[in-house]
Parts: C-alpha cells; structure tokens; sequence
C-alpha cells in the first residue's frame, strides 16, 4: 500500500522561510482548504494519507517531504538547511517509526527531501542553497552499502532539485533547463516546461497520473500531448510559501517484499 505522510498548515505560516520568490500574505484559511484538496486528490489515487497535526512553532512543517529520505529498508531524518526548520523531524521521525527503520544526519551535513529524486536504485541530489557536500555524503555512506548510488546534481536560481525537474516514470523528466545541470541526468528523455511557467517542473507521478498546480495550464497541456494523464490541482496558497506539488507530502510503500 502506498503511504502518503501529510502535515495540517501551520498557523505561522506567514512566517514561512522565502528564498526565490517575493514574500505575499498567505490566506490561512483557503490554504488550509487547499491542503485538503490535495490530501483528497492523494487519495483518489490510491494513497493512504497519513494526516499529523499543525505544528505552530514550525512555519514551514507543513512541506513534510523534506525532513525526510525514505527508501525500502530505512528513512533518515535529515537535517535541513534552513535553520528554522530543523525541529520539524521530531514529530515526523515518531510518524515514520511504525514504517522504516530511522537513521539521522548530523552537523555539518544539511539536506532536505526536495533536493532528492530516486529512481529505481539511484538517487539523484541537488546540490543547492538547502543540500550541501556533507548532506550528500553522508547520504551516500548509509545509502549505498544497501545498493543504492547517489548522484550530485548542480541546481542554480532555485529552492530544490524538484524544483528545477521531477521524475515522470518511464525514463522521462519534467524540467526547467535554466534552474539545473542536466548532465548528470543525461539518460532521461526531458520533456520542457512551458514558455513563462518556470516554477511548472515539480509535479507528483503517481500510477500513471501527473499532480500539477492548476495555474500551469501550458505544461499540463504538454504533458497531456506526452500521453499522460493530468490531475491539475490549486495549492496557490502554498505556492506563496515557495511549496512545489510534491512538498506537502512524503510517499512510500508501506511494505516492501
């Protein structure tokens, strides 16, 4: 079963930590609903959305996909980059406890979960103003004695790696050629974001189906053509947040055999 840990926004979350974008008032209450929204479009397809509450001291908790790296025999509890963040874990590490065996990273490694995209037996990690050198090697010393390999890409003029592309499924990424180094992804099919959407490459695939802020009508509609089914969905809220599709939530299998 496909396990989908999602966090309820917190009601600091004006408070958020802004990197690339121009900080805007965020509507708590429509964004709330907008988290809803998204929990249920999980649902629909097939996930079992595991909901924890609200941390108020923690404005940006509700992105739980970056306190964490989950893969089939373990999950470790990162450290993340923004300072402010860094108390998020706890909460997530008890929730994830029941699932996966836990391992932590410590000082001076930082890494958050939007920097990591896994493929298969490879994980390829954005090096960018959240991921540093350590975060990456010391991913790589507990990841790959299990048989994994980790690849550094160069992320430039974004928040994360997920920001700049996103897997797809069938040997295909979604990207924003100007946000990252594509070399090191250099056997994937890329398929381009639209003209003027360039916050459009982070997207959630899953069981065929392509989740996608609504407000990219251009790309969906790229993708559409690509043959893939197209699930747009309003997080403009979150957004204001500088929160991808995939940020509101950390999806695994619940077992694997």
């Amino acid at each position: 079963m496909l396990i989908a840990i999602t966090r309820a926004v917190s009601p600091a979350m004006n408070r958020c930590e802004i990197g690339f974008i121009e900080r805007q008032e965020i509507d708590l209450a429509k964004a709330d609903e907008q988290h809803r929204q998204y929990q249920a479009c999980l649902e629909e397809l097939g996930a079992s959305v595991v909901s924890l509450p609200a941390e108020p001291e923690y404005p940006d908790s509700v992105f739980v996909e970056d306190a964490a790296v989950v893969v089939d025999e373990t999950a470790i509890v990162t450290r993340m980059g923004a300072a402010s963040r860094r108390g998020e874990g706890d909460t997530l590490a008890r929730a994830l406890a029941p699932y996966r065996p836990l391992r932590w990273q410590l000082e001076p490694a930082t890494l958050e979960g939007g920097d990591v995209i896994r493929i298969g037996r490879t994980l390829y990690v954005g090096l960018s103003s959240r991921t540093n050198h350590a975060g990456l090697q010391h991913l790589a010393s507990e990841l790959e004695p299990l048989g994994y390999s980790v690849v550094p890409v160069p992320v430039r003029g974004a928040l994360h790696l997920k920001s700049a592309c996103c897997y797809l499924g069938e040997g295909a990424i979604l990207a924003n050629r100007d946000w990252l180094d594509l070399e090191p992804l250099r056997e994937f099919y890329v398929i381009d974001v639209a003209p003027g959407e360039d916050r459009a490459a982070n997207v959630l695939e899953i069981g065929g189906t392509v989740l996608i802020p609504e407000c990219f009508p251009g790309t969906a509609e790229i993708l559409a053509r690509s043959g893939r089914q197209v699930l747009p969905v309003d997080v403009s809220e979150l957004m204001k947040a500088e929160a991808g599709i995939t940020c509101c939530s950390l999806i695994f299998e619940d077992s694997v055999t």
